[in-house]
């Protein structure tokens, strides 16, 4: 409890790391705000139903509060009527900060009942599509700050974020936000493709990384690095080199 998670992906989809989270956290019985800016309700709960959770059943007994991004920044840009006393969690499209996003992640993680569920827990996929919606680099990252704050540090919970980032990217806000992220997070998880290509039986690498170094200065980072494969229900994690294409 009280960690912040950083999901990376680099030249591939780190998605799937996402619906890990998702899932296991329901399973968990903790509850959970998923704040969903790249996919609809419908497409993480049929990945869901493939993990075995019912993201329609979660929302029914109150445990997931789900934000569809996609069907919030529609009905604010074009016109929709807004619900009295009930402001749009996106209206950063219309002034100049996230405190409406923050508010309503708040609001929905404070406990009415200590006893209902275990930790909260934020997940947002993914916050790369705030700076592509006009959120400036500074807001996103003052978000972050008060959710750690909020979520973490009063509450007693996690946050799990995914971040889009290419080195080579020319999208120098973007980067500056992930390279921010890295040096607060607890835990990092980086997904890269492959450098030599495609291939069927590995479909990328991911990277360990435990920050030791947040808790302790005079400590180093732990790192550890693993291939993977992405199969129908679940993911197949192995050393490098040592995947059914080499063996």
């Amino acid at each position: 409890q009280g960690k912040f998670t950083l999901l990376r992906d680099t030249r591939t989809d780190g998605s799937f790391l996402v619906h890990h989270f998702l899932s296991f956290y329901l399973r968990a019985g903790c509850k959970v705000c998923f704040v969903a800016l790249l996919q609809s309700f419908s497409h993480y709960n049929i990945v869901a139903q493939k993990l075995g959770v019912s993201l329609a059943a979660a929302k029914e007994r109150g445990q997931l509060v789900f934000l569809e991004g996609l069907k919030s920044c529609l009905d604010l840009l074009f016109g929709e009527q807004e619900q009295p006393g009930q402001p749009s969690p996106l209206q950063f499209l219309s002034t100049s900060d996230l405190r409406a996003l923050f508010d309503f992640v708040r609001v929905s993680l404070t406990p009415a009942d200590r006893g209902s569920w275990k930790g909260p827990v934020l997940l947002v996929d993914d916050l790369s599509v705030l700076l592509s919606l006009g959120a400036a680099p500074v807001a996103v990252l003052d978000f972050i700050h008060y959710c750690r704050v909020s979520v973490c540090c009063q509450l007693e919970g996690n946050v799990v974020v995914l971040v889009h980032s290419n080195e080579d990217s020319e999208d120098e806000e973007n980067e500056l936000v992930v390279s921010s992220l890295c040096h607060h997070s607890d835990l990092i998880l980086w997904a890269e493709g492959l450098p030599t290509g495609f291939c069927k039986d590995v479909h990328g690498q991911i990277k360990i990384i435990k920050r030791l170094s947040l808790r302790q200065a005079a400590e180093q980072d732990l790192v550890q690095v693993y291939q993977y494969k992405i199969q129908d229900r679940n993911v197949t994690f192995f050393a490098r080199g040592l995947s059914a294409a080499v063996l």
